[in-house]
């Protein structure tokens, strides 16, 4: 019998996470001070993040110890399994090779804790009592929920109004974990009722979100912000995804040419990916690395590479990245995790030193590659977890095509089974296939008014 899953033992949790930054050829450009233009410093942050975090989001260190509590807390769910597809691969016909590290055995259902207990544990070490963060789909929502339960802290989400009307479910999993929800734009803050002001039935997007997040922890001395995506010390905290199916990998005797991963911000596509990286820049193996994201927000395929807010009303810091322009809101396809309108910073940055790719997915496509993962391989994909599906059954036919035996891996970020409303309206055919214009996107570049990237 062909060997089905690769598990690893609690002993082999990774002991530190990996910081691309040190290895990168061209380091990031520093965010900026929104109110002055100047580099961000530590300072700066403070008000938003506790002092651990900001540590790690400025540090040019290669690995950073992950806190033994940390770790206890990850042993609940990691090491996640890796699975060879040969059902799936047996559909497509394929020559390829398609394995797969599933992440949506933790207790949110999704790749997103891994990051939101650490992110919980530090703001416990400076004392914070309530955290404030925004959610799309709310994957991230839950997984913050469940940390801050964990830790005693209180947790007040500010959840994408399109998703909180699609997804109710996920509401309900982050009241069990006692966080306070509420759709966004929301009368709560200055930026919610403006927005509201503008227009009543706005959709909401997770640049708004972010700015009722951060106005409410910008406001209050003991309320702090924590991020679930885009920034650098969230990205690495992932990267306990691909340190794990590095050694899987190996495991199984195959190193991937072609490691992909949905794009929102960063967090999915990262944690798997980075690791990885860090061997094709150290010249040891080559590889492509693929970024997924929708075609209804296509910042990284179709965006423009300059200074950004990585919210809407243009609270947070200007960040060097690609961007569809911080107002910019995405219609309301089904992935509400990956309707952001920009990348995070260390991403943006390989992108443009063309170290990875992107390719955009209409989400029809992507619940077409979802389902038929579904009755192969029996799990029911998360929206977002679609998008890399798709991207890894167009490489498998193109493997076909070529004749050649590639290896794909890919991050199967969560499961679908709190999302069967969004399964249903692909099975009745009331899906759209979003896919913007050249004449949308270059009206939503034009509106960005923003510093340029020095040349």
């Amino acid at each position: 019998m062909s060997e089905t899953k690769i598990l690893l033992s609690e002993r082999e949790i990774p002991r530190y996470w990996y910081n691309i930054v040190a290895d990168m050829p061209n380091k990031p450009l520093p965010p900026l001070h929104p109110a002055t233009g100047e580099p961000l410093t530590a300072d700066a942050l403070a008000p938003l993040f506790p002092s651990g975090l900001i540590e790690q989001e400025m540090s040019q260190e290669r690995w950073i110890e992950i806190p033994p509590e940390v770790r206890d807390i990850y042993a609940l769910w990691r090491p996640t399994p890796l699975f060879r597809a040969h059902r799936l691969e047996k559909l497509l016909d394929t020559p390829a090779r398609i394995y797969y590290k599933y992440e949506g055995v933790s207790p949110a259902g999704s790749h997103k804790p891994n990051t939101a207990v650490p992110q919980a544990w530090y703001n416990l070490q400076d004392g914070v009592k309530r955290i404030t963060t925004e959610t799309g789909a709310g994957q991230w929502g839950s997984a913050l929920s469940f940390a801050c339960e964990l830790f005693g802290i209180q947790c007040e989400v500010y959840m994408v109004r399109t998703s909180y009307n699609q997804k109710p479910y996920r509401k309900l999993m982050m009241n069990t974990w006692n966080a306070q929800v509420y759709p966004s734009p929301s009368e709560r803050t200055e930026a919610g009722r403006k927005i509201l002001a503008e227009n009543p039935d706005s959709p909401g997007s997770l640049g708004i979100a972010i700015s009722e997040a951060v106005e409410m922890a910008a406001k209050h001395e003991d309320v702090r912000y924590s991020l679930g995506s885009v920034l650098n010390h969230v990205l690495l905290h992932q990267t306990v995804i691909g340190q794990e199916a590095l050694v899987q990998m190996e495991m199984a005797g195959h190193f991937p040419d072609i490691v992909i991963g949905p794009f929102g911000g960063g967090s999915n596509f990262a944690g798997l990916a980075f690791p990885f990286l860090k061997h094709h820049l150290e010249g040891k193996q080559t590889l492509r690395a693929i970024a997924a994201e929708p075609a209804a927000c296509p910042k990284l395929s179709r965006g423009v590479f300059r200074y950004d807010f990585g919210d809407t009303v243009g609270m947070t810091p200007l960040l060097p990245m690609y961007t569809l322009g911080h107002d910019f809101i995405p219609p309301a396809i089904h992935a509400g995790g990956l309707r952001y309108h920009g990348a995070g910073v260390v991403v943006s940055q390989l992108l443009k030193d063309k170290l990875i790719e992107a390719q955009a997915v209409d989400q029809v496509e992507s619940f077409e590659a979802g389902v038929s993962f579904a009755r192969t391989e029996g799990i029911i994909p998360a929206p977002e977890a679609n998008h890399g599906i798709a991207v890894a059954v167009r490489e498998a036919l193109r493997a076909r095509e070529e004749g050649t035996a590639k290896t794909i891996l890919m991050n199967l970020s969560g499961h679908g089974n709190f999302d069967m409303a969004s399964y249903e309206a692909y099975f009745q055919g009331g899906l759209e296939r979003f896919e913007l214009s050249q004449e949308e996107i270059n009206q939503a570049v034009a509106r960005i008014n923003t510093p340029e990237i020095p040349q």
